[in-house]
């Protein structure tokens, strides 16, 4: 084959491709990672259904034929009768624009140094554009740039919330922090979680932090730019602990969501609602553990890491005295008016949230008494985190790097590392020859609300843990098929990120973007992806489990995003950058 003439065919006769983007793929015959590789990384390529019999790497620019090959193993979906072939050109090393030309397909991708900088940058500023209380700046934000909304300098306390000195009706303020998800609510364990979770992959990383700058406010002072976000949701959580006795609100919020109207047109009353034992332990986590990373920060935060330490252990004391004070919303319904509709982020147990908080909290003061609860709430085995299950953010606490340890506590964090390898080496069994060439998307059971962020993300994070804890490398290999996954190579072939990628959401369930006017989404979020339980009731194209994914605004169950989703793409995109400049 002539591949410079088949190139000109294909694509028009484009001499030169300036990105990958401009590109028209023939077909969608091809997944592959549509951001591009890194030069030393697997270079793996599936066509979607069927079987082909060699494929070919061009240089797009000169049309020179760079790499030809036979495709490796085809594997049969679990759930239709599709065949997945892989095509591995990992032997593709030089930077570069190419193409890959297989089954009627010609698909465009780069191969560069710092392929996921741009990714990890535009995830972290993806919580700017969630700011509430503060204009969102056109010197920062770009054609996004939206006027102040929501002040919350006038926010009710409902009655599940009243106390003795804050009886139902008071009106106390607490401004800043991040809008939750696609709504316009905010809530204490998911922001704490989200926090948590950003904050355990700076300590893994905190020169790669140190340099990134995204263009917000606070960039150029002395503080990181991840920490200043960070700031800006952990200064609004402060306002909500009860200054009487510790505890903390569980959500800020509307009674009703809002419509998919300008959070400068949004009326309705906002509340605090009852306090509770899951928003009191998480936030006690969050703060503790920033109140460490603050410290050196003091001329851009002066007093928050002491304030943050002390706010911290009144909320697990209140945890303590409280442990039954679960957020059940159906229940509180039935006895306070307004009746609460919004997210509720309810939980039944609270072991694992005791376990991360006490874990924080023994790291930041040394007392003994947060050691004997983590040994009375250490779990059964090894989970990736997420908000309903924080007992992995834990885990990471124990095995962060730099800490020296003895006796009982060396021991502890043997019996915890061995949890997480053991998990991280089931994890990878079957990666190698599984249709997508990852270890995430091979079960059913893998899809459902918030799976790319809660299973294929948080996999991959926890698999960046167990090759910082052993240098085995087939650890890091499968943390980058899940990124893989997440953009591109996958049943449907949609890079789940707004803004990046050749297919991309482009109406994700998000009252900022849906409402700002602007045809394009606002860059840099991670959607919930797959979800065959279809809870939104809204047509998808296809029911089967990997392909159960509709971009449209009314997806709530598919397409929504969150910061919770953000902060796992922020940990993997920024773990898997920085590891490529220290290898």
């Amino acid at each position: 084959m002539n591949v410079a003439v088949y190139l000109f065919g294909v694509l028009g006769g484009m001499a030169t491709l300036n990105h990958p983007s401009e590109a028209v793929s023939s077909s969608e015959a091809v997944r592959l990672n549509q951001l591009g590789y890194y030069p030393k990384q697997e270079k793996v390529a599936v066509v979607n259904d069927g079987v082909v019999q060699e494929f070919t790497v061009a240089d797009a620019v000169t049309g020179n034929k760079v790499y030809s090959g036979k495709p490796g193993y085809t594997a049969s979906s679990p759930w239709s009768n599709k065949k997945r072939t892989i095509l591995d050109f990992s032997e593709v090393t030089t930077p570069g624009t190419y193409v890959l030309i297989a089954a009627g397909d010609t698909v465009p991708f780069e191969i560069k140094e710092r392929v996921l900088s741009p990714l990890a940058d535009a995830a972290l500023k993806s919580f700017y554009y969630q700011r509430t209380a503060t204009p969102i700046e056109e010197r920062y934000a770009g054609k996004w740039n939206r006027p102040s909304a929501h002040p919350d300098n006038h926010v009710l306390i409902h009655p599940s919330a009243a106390g003795p000195e804050r009886a139902a009706g008071t009106v106390i303020s607490s401004p800043k922090g991040w809008y939750d998800a696609g709504d316009y609510n905010k809530y204490i364990v998911n922001s704490a979680y989200s926090i948590g979770l950003m904050q355990a992959v700076y300590r893994l990383f905190p020169d790669y932090f140190a340099a990134q700058q995204v263009n917000i406010p606070e960039s150029g002072n002395h503080t990181p730019d991840l920490l200043d976000e960070m700031h800006y949701n952990l200064s609004w959580m402060l306002t909500m602990q009860d200054p009487a006795d510790g505890g903390v609100y569980h959500k800020l919020t509307t009674p009703q969501f809002e419509g998919f109207i300008k959070p400068i047109e949004c009326k309705q009353p906002r509340y605090v609602v009852q306090k509770s034992v899951t928003a009191a332990l998480d936030y006690a986590a969050s703060m503790a553990q920033a109140s460490r990373l603050f410290a050196p920060y003091e001329q851009d935060y002066p007093g928050f890491s002491k304030q943050a330490l002390e706010s911290a252990e009144r909320a697990y004391a209140w945890a303590e005295a409280h442990p039954q004070a679960f957020y059940r919303q159906n229940t509180l319904n039935k006895e306070y008016q307004p009746a609460v509709v919004t997210g509720a982020y309810g939980d039944g147990s609270a072991g694992d949230e005791f376990f991360w908080a006490a874990s924080e909290l023994y790291f930041a003061t040394g007392k003994n008494a947060y050691r004997e609860m983590v040994l009375k709430n250490i779990p059964k085995e090894y989970s990736p985190a997420g908000w309903g299950n924080t007992a992995g953010l834990g885990v990471f606490a124990w095995i962060q790097p730099g800490k020296e340890l003895t006796g009982e506590d060396l021991k502890m964090v043997e019996t915890l590392k061995n949890m997480l390898l053991d998990y991280a080496e089931k994890s990878v069994q079957n990666a190698g020859n599984s249709p997508f060439h990852a270890p995430y998307g091979n079960d059913a059971k893998d899809f459902y609300w918030g799976c790319l962020s809660e299973k294929c993300a948080n996999q991959a994070i926890s698999l960046v843990y167990a090759y910082q804890l052993t240098g085995k490398h087939l650890y890091l290999t499968n943390a980058y098929r899940n990124m893989d996954y997440l953009l591109g190579r996958n049943a449907t072939g949609y890079c789940y990120v707004t803004g990046f990628g050749t297919k991309t959401p482009l109406y994700p369930h998000h009252r900022l973007a849906a409402s700002d006017g602007i045809e394009a989404p606002i860059p840099g979020f991670l959607v919930g992806g797959p979800n065959p339980g279809r809870q939104d009731h809204v047509t998808y194209p296809s029911q089967l489990p990997d392909e159960a994914y509709a971009d449209v605004e009314e997806s709530y169950a598919s397409n929504e995003i969150a910061i919770n989703w953000s902060a796992s793409l922020v940990a993997l995109a920024a773990s898997l950058d920085a590891l490529s400049i220290m290898k």
